[in-house]
């Protein structure tokens, strides 16, 4: 609609002519916080399963034949997988379960999200359990051939399993049975792992939606949007947007708002702060806008807790005199050392070790090791000046230049060519004896 998307020109245009402005802002008070992916509460709990089972072990046919079925079967992530283990009981819960489930997809990250698509990479069965890796599991191919090399060269680094340095990213599922794993089918191994891993043909949409409550569920199939829905929400419901704008509000609080449509067709503009919708405005020609502040989900966030130990506070440009000082002080050389552990190489003279670096008097500074003030100044002028017999330069001799009795006056310095006076350390005989000298 034309007239909706001129109406947020004045804003832009101020935010733009306000960049100047907010870049003079001290940093001082400025704080922003960290939180992790926010995890559903209903993801930290998983409903038995109820198929039954066959009392009878798992025979070599058996075992074969779930192998086959098994190889490179897809399915859709039912919850958020971790980049690890969850040991899943056989109709029963799983572990980590809780507030530990949500700990474990924070510390070691989210391998794949609710509607994503996995792939069974490799299937192991042993004495009552069957383990599945998840897009090529949470372990390196090669775990530990990946750091032995052999060889006469002590500088052959070369393993003998190359593997890809990149850290893995995939999930493992342990399904654990009482006693041994039963006799059972491709069909009923699915079933019991329906709790993490839809194998049903099915679009990731219809996935995710089923991992929702039904009210969410029903939102998304009918794509519309919800006061409250997060950003993943709103793109399993209306797909990508048209097109984002960036905008501040009269309170200079930051927004986003996403178009979808465009006339003469109902143009729908989806406004988030943060990573929630607050306002939805749709826009049909002929008829008045409807606007949707008011939330929509109910209770269904405040359900969903943020652990307080995963939240870091971190302050711009608040720094002390202690600060800067830890800043600039020295820091020690790397080491294995614990903390005030000593070795016997230590105390062995042929050995040296590291030492401060000590500089010339000259050019030492206050807080080096061995460093001396200067002298006051003036010091030494005032002890030549007393009288004592010492100067500080030498001075020329009397007699130098020419040989006694020339007379000529030996007071001329050599290659200067100007007559200086007597010295003052001349004793007065001696003035007086050279003068009777000159007038013969």
């Amino acid at each position: 609609m034309p007239g909706s998307k001129h109406s947020r020109r004045p804003f832009v245009a101020a935010a733009i002519c306000a960049a100047p402005f907010l870049c003079l802002v001290p940093a001082g008070a400025q704080v922003f916080i960290v939180q992790p992916e926010h995890i559903e509460q209903h993801y930290a709990t998983v409903d038995p399963t109820s198929v039954k089972l066959s009392t009878e072990p798992l025979s070599t046919i058996g075992r074969e034949q779930l192998y086959r079925f098994m190889q490179s079967e897809q399915g859709f992530a039912m919850r958020p997988l971790p980049v690890g283990t969850v040991i899943l009981k056989a109709n029963g819960p799983m572990e980590p379960g809780g507030e530990r489930y949500i700990d474990e997809l924070h510390m070691k990250g989210i391998s794949a999200k609710p509607g994503d698509r996995v792939v069974v990479t490799n299937l192991r069965v042993r004495d009552n359990t069957i383990v599945l890796d998840l897009n090529n599991g949470p372990d390196h191919k090669h775990k530990y051939l990946r750091h032995v090399s052999i060889g006469m060269d002590p500088t052959y680094t070369n393993p003998i399993v190359p593997d890809d340095p990149a850290p893995p990213t995939g999930s493992r599922i342990t399904l654990v049975f009482p006693g041994h794993v039963p006799d059972l089918t491709g069909e009923q191994l699915e079933a019991l792992l329906k709790p993490m891993i839809d194998f049903g043909v099915k679009s990731p949409a219809e996935a995710y939606s089923e991992s929702l409550p039904p009210f969410l569920a029903k939102a998304i199939k009918e794509h519309r949007v919800l006061i409250g829905m997060d950003h993943d929400m709103v793109l399993l419901a209306k797909g990508q947007p048209i097109r984002k704008e960036r905008e501040q509000d009269s309170k200079g609080k930051n927004f986003e708002i996403w178009i979808y449509g465009e006339s003469p067709q109902p143009v729908e503009f989806v406004r988030f702060e943060g990573n929630a919708v607050v306002r939805t405005e749709l826009a049909k020609v002929g008829e008045p806008m409807q606007v949707e502040t008011a939330n929509q989900m109910g209770d269904y966030w405040d359900k969903q807790p943020v652990l307080s130990a995963n939240e870091h506070e971190v302050k711009l440009g608040d720094r002390t005199a202690a600060d800067a000082s830890e800043e600039n002080a020295p820091k020690a050389p790397p080491s294995l050392r614990n903390p005030g552990e000593t070795l016997p190489i230590d105390n062995q003279k042929d050995h040296p070790t590291m030492q401060p670096v000590k500089f010339p008097p000259g050019m030492q500074r206050p807080g080096d090791p061995g460093y001396t003030p200067p002298p006051a100044s003036g010091s030494g002028q005032g002890t030549a000046a007393s009288g004592s017999g010492s100067t500080s330069s030498p001075t020329v001799p009397a007699n130098s230049g020419a040989p006694t009795g020339s007379g000529q006056a030996p007071q001329t310095a050599p290659g200067s060519g100007t007559k200086t006076p007597p010295s003052s350390n001349t004793p007065p005989a001696t003035q007086q004896s050279a003068t009777p000298t000159q007038q013969n």
